[in-house]
């Protein structure tokens, strides 16, 4: 899977290494007062980002996939047999078997055996996933077979209850696109999939739908929260919101009873425009929770409050001591009574006596020239974690109290008028002294960063936890008011949360001095596939950090769509890929991940999904990959990178 310009409409899971490398000076991450203020900025921006700002079109976060992860059920004589289909002549796969041996047996389309020696000298042992978050299994690659359906015979041992996956490599000129319909993910709301095939030979034009290839058959495996699974049907009748009937797109639905995370699997089988057969899927990992407030009254009034405008959203069945992203756009009118765009508000939000609010600043009206009457659209009120809209409103009526600033377009935009006002004393409180540049990991990791390789630095110890980025962003701002100030140098995750940090909350990163604020290397910004094919294996196996919904592409999607340029601006971000070794094989930074990942990569993230509009792109590296136990030395231990990023940071 990899990003295309010609995608229809149009995830790690980070950092994998346990290495205790450079821990000296490492302190744990202490967990967020429950009882400490949000102390959350009131964010703001012009109307140029309105676009940028708004809830992404979820066919924005289209998975490509070139692989199909299989289910594997055996019956009760301990036997199962799954179908592979062959395009040319080679076979990449892996057996997840949780480290137990099935016995394999390959059959061609003919009904010969391939010689048990052949696939054993074929096969070797690997992990998909990290040390603390996959799973292990045995990678097969081989050359040379015949064209067409192979038969896979596995045998476990009778009455073991043994079940697994088989992940299978397809051919890259044919990949299954798939979204979601919406991301309203709560209970009992109907979740619809979209699908199609698209095929690209490189010389001709791409193709899409029943352009692209033969659809044989199409539903979706549905793996609730509870490991229950059921199968529903895919559409291309034109009636199941699957656009026009028989155009090759596919439609399918259904709905969640229950919170946490859902597995909704495409699954696609025919046969691509030569005639030869395919199988792929693709696996949407979907949060799912409860419903949430609700929009009380149908007008909304703006205060005078600190020299600004307090815009308080009155809530009905709002959660007490919660917070929420809140994101909206101002609009006015002007003198002859056409639509006027004033600024967009927002941020993270505490729930106070059954509201919300936001802060405006009046020089954005002043600086827009905007009257009377004003209203608030496309307000959203989403959850922190999964950015889940839970309450949105198109258009609100907006009563604004008399201006004391005359209009004036030349108004220059300040930090005021983007983050609010700065609390009269920082959380880190008067005992936080002097500046230091914290050293972050990723999810499910724990310290990575050769801390002797940077001056004046600590390192961020949160050890193989789980967090969403609001989360981690908490725990970082809570690490670093030992100190009066501090940049950070981040890997995989910790780059997001770091960025969400800054955006979000006021913190020590507001009084660092330096040319580089934020830092990062191998940071899923638009997230990676792996996170939806490691919660998927998950919910047979178990995995002890769990599923991540901020990395996947529909999750981080969700998630940039709130982060505004004049803070994706302050972050600075390097990415890396395997090193090239021959020009007519495979090149990989990890066998297992390269079923599923699109070159370049890095053994975990794409370079393509690791970028991150409107930041300072500082390079690419190739030869490095995601983390240690990979095939290239990781990214994280480069000693003159490193000494470069201290140098320049931000402290």
């Amino acid at each position: 899977m990899r990003k295309r310009t010609w995608r229809v409409a149009g995830t790690l899971l980070c950092a994998w290494s346990l290495s205790g490398a450079g821990l000296a000076g490492a302190a744990p991450a202490a967990g967020p007062d429950p009882g400490a203020p949000l102390l959350a900025k009131q964010l703001a921006g012009p109307a140029e980002e309105f676009a940028a700002m708004r809830a992404p079109d979820p066919a924005e976060a289209t998975i490509l996939s070139r692989s199909a992860l299989l289910p594997v059920a055996f019956d009760a004589s301990g036997r199962a047999s799954l179908r592979l289909p062959v395009h040319d002549g080679r076979l990449n796969a892996m057996l997840l078997s949780g480290g137990t041996d099935w016995s394999p047996r390959l059959v061609s389309p003919a009904g010969v055996e391939l010689a048990a020696a052949t696939l054993a000298r074929s096969a070797r042992a690997s992990h998909l996933g990290g040390e603390h978050d996959g799973q292990a299994g045995t990678v097969v690659r081989l050359d040379g077979l015949a064209r067409g359906d192979w038969s896979l015979h596995l045998q476990a041992k009778p009455g073991s209850d043994a079940r697994g996956y088989l992940l299978l490599q397809g051919d890259d000129a044919l990949e299954l696109a798939s979204h979601q319909a919406h991301r309203r993910q709560v209970v009992g709301e109907s979740m619809g999939i979209v699908a199609m095939l698209a095929a690209d030979d490189g010389r001709s034009t791409p193709q899409l739908g029943r352009d692209a290839g033969h659809v044989a058959s199409a539903h979706l495996r549905i793996v609730a929260p509870d490991g229950r699974e059921s199968l529903r049907p895919m559409f291309d009748d034109g009636r199941h919101g699957d656009g026009a009937a028989r155009d090759g797109r596919y439609a399918g639905s259904f709905t969640p009873t229950a919170t946490g995370t859902w597995i909704a699997q495409v699954v696609v089988r025919g046969h691509d425009r030569s005639g030869t057969p395919f199988v792929r899927t693709v696996e949407h990992a979907l949060p799912v929770i409860e419903p949430g407030p609700r929009i009380a009254g149908t007008a909304v009034a703006a205060r005078e409050a600190r020299n600004r405008l307090s815009v308080a959203l009155p809530l009905a069945d709002a959660v007490p001591d919660r917070h929420y992203r809140v994101l909206a756009e101002v609009w006015g009118r002007d003198g002859r009574g056409a639509s006027v765009p004033v600024a967009w508000i927002g941020g993270m939000a505490d729930v106070v006596d059954g509201r919300v609010a936001l802060g405006l600043d009046e020089r954005w009206i002043a600086r827009s020239g905007a009257i009377a009457p004003f209203e608030l659209r496309g307000l959203r009120i989403e959850d922190p974690d999964h950015f889940i809209p839970l309450a949105t409103a198109d258009r609100v009526p907006l009563a604004v109290p008399p201006l004391r600033i005359a209009p004036a377009a030349g108004i220059r935009i300040d930090e005021a008028m983007t983050m609010g006002p700065r609390p009269a004393m920082p959380e880190a409180g008067a005992a936080a002294t002097g500046s230091k540049l914290v050293l972050v990991h990723g999810y499910c990791s724990a310290g990575v960063w050769p801390q002797a390789q940077f001056a004046n630095a600590a390192t961020f110890l949160d050890a193989h936890q789980n967090r969403s980025h609001d989360q981690f962003a908490l725990r970082i701002r809570d690490f670093g008011a030992q100190w009066n100030s501090f940049g950070t140098v981040a890997h995989s995750q910790g780059g997001a949360a770091s960025l969400h940090l800054y955006t979000y909350y006021w913190s020590g990163l507001d009084n660092a001095s330096g040319a580089r604020l934020m830092q990062s290397v191998g940071t899923p910004y638009q997230g990676t596939n792996l996170s939806g094919i490691l919660a998927t294996i998950g919910n047979w196996f178990g995995v002890a950090c769990g599923s991540n919904s901020n990395m996947t592409y529909s999750g981080a999607s969700a998630w940039l769509s709130g982060i505004p340029s004049w803070a994706r601006a302050k972050a600075n971000y390097y990415t890396t890929s395997f090193r090239s070794t021959n020009w007519w094989t495979n090149d990989y930074c990890h066998f297992a991940s390269d079923l599923v990942l699109g070159d370049p990569e890095d053994g975990t993230v794409e370079q393509a999904y690791a970028q991150l509009p409107g930041a300072s792109n500082r390079g690419h590296t190739v030869g490095q990959c995601h983390t240690t136990g990979m095939r290239d030395p990781a990214q994280y231990l480069d000693a003159a990178r490193n000494a470069t990023m201290s140098a320049n940071a931000a402290r």
